[in-house]
C-alpha cells in the first residue's frame, strides 16, 4: 500500500474517531457538572483519588497493552497471520495470570494504602471502600478487554469505537438520571453504575472481535520463546508505564496528603477539561500508530520517519487550536460550566494544558521507539527521569512550597523527557535531532507565538462575556489555521491541502 493510500486511511480513521470524540465530549462536560453538583466537592474528590489508587496497579496491564498493540500491528505489517494467532492467545494467557496478581495487590497493598495513608473524612470511609472495590472490578474487566482493543487498533477498524461510543454515552447519561432519581448514597451508587457501564462495553468489544477477527478465537497456547519476547518487551516498558501512572496518580496522592480532597477535586476537573480537548490528539495518534509500526515492520524506514515528524506536528496543532480559547478564557468557561468552582481549578487547568502541549510532541516518538522492540535503554532512561518529579515535589511541599509547585515541575520534566526521547531515537532508528528541532519544534513554537497575538489583543479590548468568548474562538482559529499553513507546514505537507481545495472548486463548478 502506497504512502498516499496509508495517509488516506489515517485520515478516514481519524475522522471516525472524531465522531466518537464529539459524542463523548458533550456528555463528558455535562455529566461532570451534574455529578459534581450531586456528589459534592468532597465526594467527587474521594471518587477520583480512591479510583486513582486502583489505576496505580494498571502499570502491569498497561505494559502488556502496549506490547499487544505493538506485536499485533507488527505481525499484520509482515502479513504473518499464523504468528498473529499465536501472539493473541499467548497475550490472553498472560493477562489471566496478571489479573490474579493485580487482584492480590489491590486487596492487600491497595487496601492498606487506602486505610492508612489517604485523607478521607471519617464519615465517608465506608463509601470510599465501595468506590475502591468497584474500581478494582472495573479495572479487571477493562484489563481483559485490552487484547481485543489492541486487535481493533491493529486492524484499523476505528469505526467500531464510534458505534460503541453511542451506547457508552447513552449509558452515562442514564447514570446521571439515576443518580439524581434514586435516594441512595450517591457516591456508592455512582461507583456501582460506572462498573455496570464498564461491563457492558467490555462485552460488546469482546463479542465484536470474536466475530470479526480469526485470531481472537481464544485457545490455550504457550511458547517459551514468544513468552520471553513479549515479557522482555513488557519488562523494559515497565519503567515508562510506572512513570506514566505515578506521574499522574502519584501527583494526586501527594496533593491529597498535603492539601486534602478539595485540591484533588480541582485537579480532577482540570484533567477532565484537558482529557476532553486532548481526545483530538489521542484520536489522531490512535489512527497513526499502527501505520508507524507497520512501516517499521516492512522495512520502510524513510516513510516511517516522515510520518513520525508529520504526526508530531499535527498532534501539537490539533491540541493547540482547541487549547488556545481555554487558556485565554478559563475563568469564563468555568463560571458558565460549574455552579461552584473549587479553588485552584483555573490555575491547574492552564498548567496541565501547557504540559499536554509539550507532551503532544512526544506521542509519535514513543510509538517509533516501541516499533523497534528494542526499548531497554530508552525506557530505563526516560522512565527514571519522569519519576524524579514525585520525590522532588514531596520534598518541596515539606518546605511549604505552594500547591502549584508540582505542576511547574511536571512542565520542566516534560521538556527534558522530549529531548531525551530524541537522543534515544537518534541511536535506535537514526532520527536526526537537529532535523526534528528545525522541522517540528521551531515551527510549532513559531505558530504558537504568532497565533496568540490577535486573540490576546482582542481579549484586552472586550469585557468578559459570551461575545468576547466567541470572538476569541473565531480569531484564534483563523490566526492559528493561517499560521499553521504558512509557517507550520512544509511545501510538501501543504500539497494535500491544496489538492483538497482544488477538488472542492471542481465539485462546485
Amino acid at each position: 500500500m502506497s504512502a498516499t493510500e496509508n495517509n488516506r486511511r489515517i485520515a478516514k480513521n481519524t475522522f471516525m474517531l472524531y465522531i466518537r470524540m464529539l459524542l463523548t465530549m458533550g456528555v463528558s462536560l455535562y455529566t461532570v457538572r451534574v455529578v459534581l453538583d450531586t456528589l459534592g466537592i468532597i465526594d467527587y474528590g474521594i471518587y477520583n483519588v480512591v479510583g486513582g489508587v486502583v489505576t496505580m496497579f494498571s502499570f502491569l496491564s498497561g505494559t502488556m497493552a502496549s506490547a499487544s498493540q505493538r506485536f499485533f500491528a507488527f505481525e499484520i505489517g509482515k502479513n504473518n497471520m499464523e504468528q498473529l494467532k499465536k501472539t493473541f492467545s499467548m497475550t490472553m494467557n498472560i493477562y489471566i495470570v496478571l489479573g490474579i496478581v493485580i487482584l492480590i495487590l489491590a486487596e492487600t497493598v491497595g487496601l492498606w494504602f487506602l486505610n492508612h495513608r489517604m485523607t478521607i473524612p471519617p464519615d465517608r470511609i465506608v463509601a470510599a471502600h465501595w468506590v475502591y472495590q468497584f474500581a478494582v472490578l472495573s479495572f479487571l474487566m477493562t484489563m481483559f478487554t485490552i487484547p481485543y482493543d489492541a486487535s481493533i487498533i491493529a486492524h484499523e477498524k476505528m469505526n467500531v469505537y464510534a458505534w460503541v461510543s453511542i451506547i457508552e454515552v447513552t449509558l452515562k447519561l442514564l447514570i446521571v438520571y439515576l443518580l439524581v432519581l434514586f435516594p441512595f448514597d450517591k457516591l456508592k451508587l455512582y461507583a456501582v453504575l460506572m462498573f455496570g457501564v464498564t461491563t457492558i462495553v467490555t462485552f460488546i468489544y469482546r463479542t465484536y472481535c470474536i466475530k470479526k477477527f480469526e485470531e481472537c478465537h481464544l485457545s490455550f497456547y504457550w511458547e517459551k520463546t514468544l513468552f520471553k519476547e513479549l515479557f522482555s518487551y513488557s519488562g523494559w516498558n515497565l519503567f515508562g508505564a510506572l512513570a506514566s501512572i505515578f506521574s499522574n496518580q502519584g501527583v494526586n496522592i501527594i496533593l491529597n496528603i498535603f492539601f486534602g480532597p478539595v485540591v484533588n477535586s480541582a485537579r480532577a476537573i482540570a484533567y477532565r477539561i484537558n482529557s476532553t480537548i486532548s481526545q483530538f490528539v489521542q484520536n489522531f495518534m490512535t489512527a497513526t500508530r499502527p501505520q508507524i509500526i507497520k512501516y517499521y515492520a516492512s522495512g520502510e524506514n524513510v516513510e516511517m520517519l516522515n510520518l513520525v515528524f508529520l504526526s508530531s506536528k499535527i498532534s501539537y496543532y490539533l491540541l493547540f487550536i482547541l487549547s488556545m480559547p481555554v487558556l485565554l478564557e478559563t475563568n469564563f468557561i468555568f463560571n458558565i460550566w460549574l455552579k461552584e468552582v473549587p479553588n485552584y481549578t483555573i490555575l491547574f487547568t492552564r498548567l496541565i494544558i501547557i504540559t499536554a502541549l509539550i507532551d503532544s510532541l512526544s506521542f509519535s516518538l514513543k510509538t517509533a521507539a516501541q516499533a523497534t522492540g528494542k526499548i531497554k535503554v530508552y525506557q530505563a532512561t526516560v522512565g527514571s527521569v519522569m519519576l524524579i518529579t514525585l520525590p522532588l515535589s514531596y520534598f518541596l511541599y515539606k518546605m511549604n512550597y505552594p500547591v502549584e509547585t508540582i505542576f511547574y515541575l511536571t512542565i520542566a520534566n516534560s521538556i527534558i523527557c522530549l529531548f531525551l526521547r530524541l537522543e534515544m531515537l537518534k541511536r535506535m532508528i537514526g532520527l536526526s535531532v537537529t532535523q526534528f528541532v528545525l522541522k517540528v519544534v521551531l515551527p510549532t513554537l513559531l505558530v504558537s507565538c504568532i497565533s496568540y497575538i490577535l486573540p490576546f489583543f482582542l481579549m484586552r479590548e472586550f469585557e468578559i462575556g459570551i461575545l468576547r468568548f466567541v470572538i476569541i474562538i473565531l480569531s484564534g482559529f483563523l490566526t492559528t489555521a493561517a499560521s499553521i499553513y504558512i509557517l507550520g507546514l512544509s511545501k510538501n505537507e501543504r500539497q494535500p491541502i491544496l489538492q483538497t481545495i482544488k477538488k472542492i472548486k471542481i465539485f462546485r463548478s
